[in-house]
């Protein structure tokens, strides 16, 4: 990792001596599409900066039953790692990688140091938590108050959106996991939007029509 990579996958900090600090104290590491990172009840010992890729954060009930919070992204951290960092609480997330990445890990202790130390990792944590704290009230939203088949259409668009594509390379059981319900639900969803020629079903992977964003909006 060199400086001039670091400042372009962190255009949110441009403090030279921040920089430097993450460069020098961070632990560097490379993982691959489906590899947990984090699972409930574990403790986290490091601070993730996604410097490539993406990270997919779920939410766990006791019956292992998930639900789809926020993904993080290059530039990104996680506000819920940050809270339970400062709090020594264990995680209560689990962390999946979506697509192959490479992270920073900082060090917990280094967090709180840099927070008095660093202005700007300072405003970086506090805008950390106001996003993800918007995007968990959506999360929250649509499970109180939309029906699964919004639900699902908006999470199509999402997932075309982080992955810059429109294919969506999933099974019908990781979709219903992500969003709190049946196989068969989704699955017959699914059906419904393949007659209207907005998707097209395959193997494990969706076809979305590149205008699907405009048809489920009027």
């Amino acid at each position: 990792m060199t400086l001039e990579k670091l400042k372009q996958a962190l255009p949110n900090l441009s403090d030279p001596k921040l920089l430097q600090a993450i460069l020098e104290k961070g632990q560097e590491s490379n993982f691959e599409h489906g590899r947990v990172l984090m699972e409930p009840g574990q403790f986290i010992k490091a601070v993730p900066l996604v410097i490539d890729g993406s990270i997919k954060i779920m939410r766990m009930d006791e019956e292992g039953k998930e639900l789809f919070l926020y993904y993080l992204e290059q530039g990104e951290t996680c506000a819920l790692s940050l809270t339970c960092c400062s709090a020594a609480r264990p995680s209560e997330i689990k962390a999946v990688v979506e697509e192959t990445a490479t992270i920073m890990f900082i060090p917990v202790q280094l967090h709180e140091q840099w927070s008095d130390e660093f202005k700007q990792w300072k405003d970086f944590v506090s805008s950390t938590y106001q996003q993800r704290f918007q995007e968990m009230l959506i999360a929250l939203d649509a499970v109180a108050f939309k029906r699964m088949d919004e639900r699902l259409m908006r999470y199509i668009v999402t997932k075309m959106k982080q992955l810059k594509a429109n294919e969506l390379h999933t099974t019908h059981q990781e979709i219903a996991n992500e969003l709190g319900t049946s196989r068969e639900v989704i699955s017959r969803l699914l059906k419904q939007l393949e007659k209207k020629k907005w998707i097209e079903l395959g193997r494990n992977v969706i076809y979305i029509r590149d205008d699907f964003e405009e048809l489920i909006s009027k």
